[in-house]
């Protein structure tokens, strides 16, 4: 049910308290979520318009992908100025008064950070092209001469992940290193002007009152390109253990290092969070109080909605932040993969139709996009899951919309779609748009309530059925289900301990937590008795209304008498 006045109003103390460690965190994709000016472009004010929307909702936080002047190339990763806002999103001046009003709300704010590369339009860059061949401009990023006659063949073999050659060749003929987007040049962090500017973004940022910062590819900073350089089947083979030549190095953790000196410095202190793709058993370096001091969980992320899974990796997961004195972070979708809805009603993949995660992946199965789709089950395996994940120690990312049970989007004309993995692998890979499309905010309009104008990628029909206005005075919508889980879970939390309870089930997973909360999700089909001996009651059901025990696919909270409402 939604928060009184009272309950908000509690979350207007922004104390030095570590935060973050149990955080509810929501995601706004900026260009997607509100659009204020009409130009079917998501912008700063539109989120500014919608800070009521998220107080309710109960996040804690909000972290933001990129708003800075950008070209698009890669949806705003594409950086050409960090310490601005691009002007179709707004100005400084409506950055400042979006993170008063959010601030106001007790929300705090998680800007991303993109390091790895540039725009191909940043002033660097430019520059860059302008110096030529052995220019101090260049060092900031990586020139290599061409290999073959007159140097015409890249340097490497390397693919870049978007698909395709990770060079591009400039007029005077050397080569650039780009492991995303040809728009996307990787800097050179071995650079000392590289490393002090991004203090200065830091610093930038962290006086404007942002409380912290989300580091995009944090594991490939550093690089250790002595020549010669190995193909890509070398490449391949080299283990990843610190010393790969391209990836999660361990030198990164000197930048990092600089970086946590920057944070601590402010009162309180700043907080970051890597997207660091490594190893489980590296990821604590970047989660230690001397690095970033937290990192994002993938692996729920890439798993199937099976317990035996959930369970191991939450296992290993809480034992990993246990080393490094950090808490964990849970996710199931981002801006990067396909919405966890559509992933857990896709039917079960095979060798010919497969079902990826990251970049979108090719999950258009045989005869269209609803070949194989459950949306019902879907949805209910996915607020299960949720609901289950926001029951754990440690904080939790959400991504805007699938508190309205969006899917993903897949019917997408290919003239409308502006992801590069979509045109670099030429259609092989339908890329990350269908996650991104805006959010309906009313039943009808031609934004469907995010704009005036048309959005900048189409929204489906069936997206009017989903929208905010619809449900929210519906008891039984999704998201009356995520406002009341998100207001319930600030009561009961409790330190950051859980303590299994053996359920006599393979496909039954249950919890409990240091202050007698429990949380039990059923994972298979069959119900799941509940016993009269609980020690509380039922405060959350994701199959609504009372329940004498738990359907299939669907997960419960137990509160102990006098913690519910």
């Amino acid at each position: 049910m939604p928060a009184t006045e009272t309950e908000l109003d509690t979350r207007t103390d922004l104390a030095p308290a570590p935060w973050w460690r149990q955080a509810v965190v929501y995601q706004i994709y900026p260009r997607s979520f509100a659009d204020a000016d009409g130009d079917g472009l998501g912008d700063i004010p539109g989120i500014t318009s919608r800070v009521d929307y998220l107080a309710e909702l109960g996040v804690d936080a909000v972290w933001l992908s990129p708003f800075y002047p950008s070209e698009l190339a890669d949806g705003g990763y594409d950086v050409a100025d960090y310490r601005n806002v691009d002007p179709r999103l707004g100005t400084l001046e409506d950055f400042d008064r979006m993170l008063a009003a959010l601030h106001a709300r007790g929300i705090r704010v998680v800007v991303d950070i993109v390091p790895n590369h540039t725009s191909d339009q940043h002033a660097w860059f430019q520059e860059a092209l302008a110096a030529g061949r052995g220019s101090a401009a260049r060092e900031r990023y990586i020139f290599r001469e061409g290999s073959g006659p007159e140097g015409a063949e890249p340097p490497t073999d390397w693919v870049s992940i978007f698909g395709g050659s990770a060079w591009e060749r400039v007029a005077d003929g050397q080569w650039y290193l780009h492991n995303f987007a040809r728009e996307q040049p990787d800097l050179n962090w071995d650079h000392p002007e590289v490393r002090e500017d991004f203090v200065k973004t830091l610093r930038f940022w962290s006086d404007r009152g942002v409380d912290g910062f989300r580091i995009d590819v944090a594991h490939m900073l550093t690089k250790d390109l002595t020549e010669p350089l190995p193909s890509k089947d070398e490449l391949a083979l080299i283990p990843r253990d610190g010393n790969h030549p391209l990836i999660d190095r361990d030198d990164v953790h000197d930048i990092y290092a600089q970086w946590r000196a920057v944070f601590n410095s402010y009162d309180p202190p700043r907080t970051a969070v890597a997207e660091a793709w490594v190893d489980p058993s590296r990821i604590h370096l970047y989660a230690r109080p001397e690095s970033l001091g937290q990192a994002f969980n993938f692996d729920l992320l890439e798993a199937d909605f099976d317990a035996q899974s959930f369970r191991r990796i939450i296992t290993d997961n809480l034992a990993l932040v246990a080393a490094s004195g950090s808490s964990s972070t849970w996710v199931l979708s981002n801006h990067d993969v396909v919405r966890h809805a559509t992933r857990y009603g896709l039917r079960t993949p095979t060798a010919e139709s497969t079902v990826p995660t990251r970049h979108g992946g090719q999950w258009l199965l045989d005869g269209g996009p609803e070949e194989g789709l459950d949306r019902a089950r879907g949805l209910r395996r996915a607020t299960a899951a949720t609901m289950f994940l926001l029951g754990l120690p440690g904080s939790t990312y959400l991504y805007q919309g699938e508190e309205l049970g969006l899917h993903e989007v897949a019917d997408i004309d290919p003239a409308q779609r502006q992801d590069p993995t979509f045109f670099r692998t030429e259609g092989a890979e339908i890329g990350r748009d269908g996650c991104r499309v805006p959010l309906p905010w009313h039943g009808d309009g031609p934004g469907l309530g995010f704009g005036a104008a048309q959005p900048h990628l189409p929204q489906p029909a069936w997206f009017a059925n989903l929208a905010v206005t619809l449900q929210e005075d519906d008891p039984r919508s999704t998201l009356a289900l995520y406002r009341r889980a998100l207001h319930l879970r600030r009561r009961l939390e409790t330190a950051e301990e859980l303590e299994w309870i053996e359920t006599g089930r393979d496909d039954v997973l249950r919890f409990a937590r240091p202050n007698g909360w429990q949380v039990i999700t059923n994972f298979g089909s069959d119900p799941y008795p509940l016993d009269a001996s609980l020690g509380g009651e039922v405060v959350l059901a994701t199959s609504g209304g009372p329940v004498a025990d738990v359907p299939g696919e669907s997960t419960v909270w137990i509160a102990p008498q006098g913690m519910s409402d």
